[in-house]
């Protein structure tokens, strides 16, 4: 029987699921706790070539801000030199596109999807997030029959909003798209997608979509006039709220509020609970420093779920902006050698400066200057992070004192002290 492949020692490689253009997916499991996730796997140089990059960044930063029970879960980023990996969750019921390719859906079973699709996407975009590609094949179905949008690679975070506060750019499937992103001018996101919700219910309750034409000029002319015709089972109610939804001009066409609020929509609904996100820089600013003897260490740090190994290992792809808003100014670095060989580095070069050392917690030290500077003494915490069985990332960063002072004492004397211990710096020019 051939070797699995196990991922970062973590999750367990299995069976090719399918391709997109830059991704291959593949079947996974968690090694310790065997639950299935889905692995979409990147080479970094396809991306970097077709100037991606952003979107990607993009992929991850809104995946991270939506949690909710109707949106694909991404579980964590972990990259290599050549290729990055997301983890996510295994929905294994497959497209509700399939579904509808067998033929339309009775009127309830359409409207428990559309509820779902529009309690998910009022969520994103409380969040400020338009998804701008929603179509059948990114939404896809679990074992309860339950909605998951998935594939945020098209969506537009706030930062994308030009000077007008509408996008710019044009993306999206076209017979599921907005006239006014069609049209080239500038375009609110959520206006948009609530026009695609409606191709959607659309699709859901006829079985085929409402602007079809051979020749791709005339279904754009359908669309800018959403000329459409209902087949004859819609019911009174559904023909009444997809004409509000499938207006041409968005400042006319229907809120989600008031979608919400029609009896048609509100017929068996329950709002699902969204998810909290535990923010991972929610931790305290001030570190606790408790002496450093007497305290037995494990004897390796934890995983590092690597948002930002990305970086360290690939010039121009600092992720970092994504995961904090206000990041305290920090240096990291990659390093061949074990957690302790570090930590015991790092003490080293302290000591022959005269700083003083506590440890924070497992391997988290922080290091106090001997001299006031311009703000007091200055004082960094040092912490690392195991991201392979041979790689570790360590992160510095300023936690007291002057961050000029800080800026210049990092490079004038902590890079030529560490140099025997660094594979790479952060921001460093490299060539893979």
């Amino acid at each position: 029987m051939e070797e699995r492949q196990v991922l970062f020692g973590k999750y367990e490689m299995g069976r090719f699921l399918g391709k997109g253009t830059f991704a291959k997916v593949y079947y996974g499991k968690q090694v310790v706790t065997g639950e299935s996730v889905a692995i979409k796997v990147i080479r970094k140089d396809m991306v970097k070539k077709e100037g991606m990059m952003e979107q990607i960044q993009r992929e991850i930063s809104v995946m991270r801000l939506v949690r909710h029970p109707n949106v694909v879960e991404l579980k964590e980023v972990m990259a290599t030199k050549t290729k990055i990996f997301f983890v996510m969750e295994y929905v294994k019921g497959g497209e509700l596109f399939a579904k509808v390719a067998k033929g339309k859906l009775n009127e309830d079973q359409a409207r428990k999807y559309f509820q779902q699709l529009i309690s998910a996407i009022d969520f994103c975009h409380s969040r400020g997030v338009s998804h701008r590609d929603l179509k059948p094949e990114n939404l896809l179905l679990d074992e309860n029959e339950d909605l998951k949008i998935s594939d945020f690679g098209l969506t537009a975070l706030p930062e994308q909003l030009l000077n007008d506060g509408l996008l710019h750019t044009q993306c999206g499937t076209p017979a599921y798209v907005a006239p006014e992103v069609l049209r080239k001018k500038g375009y609110d996101g959520s206006k948009a997608d609530i026009w695609s919700c409606g191709v959607i219910l659309y699709v859901l309750l006829a079985g085929f979509l409402p602007f079809q034409d051979e020749n791709v000029m005339n279904m754009y002319r359908k669309v800018f006039k959403a000329d459409f015709e209902f087949p004859p089972w819609f019911s009174t109610d559904s023909r009444r709220l997809i004409s509000k939804i499938l207006v041409s001009d968005p400042e006319r066409r229907i809120s989600i509020p008031a979608i919400m609020r029609v009896p048609w929509f509100r017929k068996g609904f329950t709002r699902p609970i969204a998810f909290s996100i535990q923010d991972p820089g929610s931790e305290k600013t001030e570190d606790q420093t408790e002496p450093a003897e007497n305290t037995k260490m494990p004897s390796s740090p934890k995983f590092f779920n690597a948002f930002e190994f990305i970086s360290s290992m690939s010039s121009g792809f600092d992720l970092s902006s994504l995961f904090e808003n206000k990041r305290r100014v920090g240096s990291i670095f990659t390093s061949k050698c074990s957690a302790l060989t570090i930590l015991g580095k790092l003490e080293g070069v302290a000591k022959a400066m005269n700083f003083k050392v506590a440890k924070v917690k497992d391997f988290k030290v922080r290091l106090q200057g001997p001299s006031e500077g311009r703000k007091g003494k200055l004082a960094l915490t040092a912490e690392v992070f195991e991201v392979a069985p041979n790689v570790a990332v360590v992160e510095l960063s300023k936690s007291a004192g002057d961050t000029l002072e800080y800026a210049k004492f990092c490079g004038e004397d902590v890079r030529p002290a560490l140099k025997d211990i660094v594979w790479i710096w952060q921001g460093d020019n490299i060539c893979n």
